[in-house]
């Protein structure tokens, strides 16, 4: 049967699939739009599968939302020419705003949702028909919804066109340029932890041993081993928590003291989320 123009056009405007795809999804389904999408989108699941195993360790890391609530999320592809592909960059923001409206708790929850309110597609559905419109597999990774606290907020950072993201929330004293100048120094210093009394006991005991370990190797004296176990503990905290890293814009100031100096002494970071790409 004859398949007009104006079909072909209207079902690439519904599901972002090529031309000839459309044309023969519209031809196998005998002019009926609806059963097209259901043509194209069990293309979509079929080319998604043949493509699960290869690996995916480019992409983009996107940010959504303002100052009360941010979501941060990562989807992930093979290449970095697919990364820079407006189709790809538009789904990921596109992800990024629903896991932000749906307030989802990770990216297994977001994946279950609908695309969009009304829609039928799941968010699954829908980046695997992408799958089969890009040609190469597609991942969501991870997201992140950071809801700031009451009288607090939130700033963020994205670093190297989305390479790494950043979310960082605040008390009320904390500027907003001071807040955005942490985000960004939390992208390019990656510390582990906001305070030193967050520093979990197991990770001490990890690091003290590992200090002890090399202390005793260099064959120093028992009596001086823990004093000098001491100062290594407290090279750990300078370059593993945030308020006591040196501050990337001035680094003669730990954050913590910049942010006193700066804002006053409410001033105080309360939690922050960063995601560099492709990391475990």
């Amino acid at each position: 049967m004859a398949i007009s123009a104006q079909a072909v056009k209207q079902l690439r405007e519904r599901t972002g699939a090529g031309m000839m795809d459309c044309k023969q999804a519209l031809v196998e389904a005998e002019g009926d739009l609806e059963q097209a999408i259901k043509v194209l989108r069990a293309k979509g699941l079929s080319a998604a599968a043949k493509k699960a195993h290869r690996a995916t360790n480019e992409g983009l890391v996107v940010i959504a939302g303002d100052a009360r609530r941010m979501a941060l999320l990562e989807l992930n592809s093979e290449t970095d020419f697919v990364a820079r592909n407006d189709r790809f960059r538009e789904l990921a923001n596109a992800l990024g705003q629903r896991a932000l409206a749906l307030q989802v708790e990770d990216a297994t929850s977001l994946l279950r949702q609908p695309f969009a309110d009304g829609q039928q597609e799941t968010v699954e559905q829908v980046i695997a028909q992408n799958i089969g419109t890009i040609g190469e597999n597609l991942v969501l990774s991870r997201c992140t919804v950071m809801t700031a606290a009451e009288g607090n907020r939130l700033s963020s950072y994205l670093h190297m066109g989305g390479k790494i993201g950043v979310l960082a929330e605040g008390t009320s004293a904390v500027s907003e340029e001071a807040l955005h100048d942490v985000a960004m120094h939390i992208a390019a210093a990656d510390p582990r932890f906001v305070r030193r009394d967050q520093v979990t006991a197991d990770v001490l005991a990890a690091e003290r041993e590992i200090a002890l370990k090399q202390v005793l190797e260099q064959g120093k004296p028992e009596k001086i081993a823990q004093r000098i176990v001491d100062g290594k503990m407290e090279k750990f905290f300078s370059q593993a928590v945030l308020l006591e890293q040196p501050f990337a814009k001035d680094p003669d100031r730990a954050v913590g003291r910049y942010l006193r100096d700066t804002c006053g002494e409410d001033a105080l970071i309360v939690g922050f989320v960063r995601y560099r790409l492709g990391e475990e």
